[in-house]
């Protein structure tokens, strides 16, 4: 499996579970989501902007992603003080070369209008997808992998350059195509 046959079988609509501890706070946070995740053409014209404000050519890369999601977050005791967060992404994969399994990927999120660095990736032989970012404030790993076809898991560890942390698992359990 290669970076592209991974999103190809994230296609398709998610029911997400997600529990979350600050480290440092020593909080816990609990979610849920619909998720859905889209493969574009290189073609789309979403896919066409991200590239040209990206600088890249649009023959470097085998299309885009595009997430959306509706949810609900709760705090440990506060769920009365819950939120609901939606989006939506589009990222694109740019491979170190043709046939390499590491690159970078760019995304722009609720319509911004310039692209951002999102990660670093490296697809492996185990066929897990480990995203890493790091700006001036935080470091975060994510590493995505399939138990099944229909069920996918997620870990996260973000932390700050204040020395807080986040650890996250998410459970996601594939709805419908």
């Amino acid at each position: 499996m290669n970076v592209r046959e991974f999103f190809e079988l994230s296609a398709g609509k998610w029911f997400s579970q997600k529990t979350s501890q600050h480290l440092t706070l020593k909080q816990s946070e609990h979610g849920k989501s619909d998720l859905v995740i889209e493969i574009l053409p290189v073609d789309n014209p979403q896919v066409l902007q991200l590239c040209q404000q990206a600088g890249v050519e649009p023959s470097s890369i085998w299309g885009g992603v595009k997430y959306t999601w509706k949810g609900t977050i709760s705090w440990d005791t506060q769920t009365q003080n819950a939120v609901n967060p939606t989006g939506e992404s589009i990222a694109i994969a740019i491979p170190d070369s043709p046939t390499a399994n590491t690159g970078k990927f760019f995304h722009i999120t609720n319509g911004n209008t310039r692209p951002h660095q999102l990660a670093q990736y490296t697809f492996g032989d185990d066929d897990a997808l480990t995203l890493v970012t790091t700006t001036a404030q935080i470091r975060a790993e994510e590493r995505v992998w399939f138990e099944s076809n229909n069920v996918r898991l997620r870990t996260t560890i973000v932390t700050q350059t204040s020395g807080d942390s986040l650890a996250s698992f998410y459970s996601e359990i594939r709805m419908g195509g």
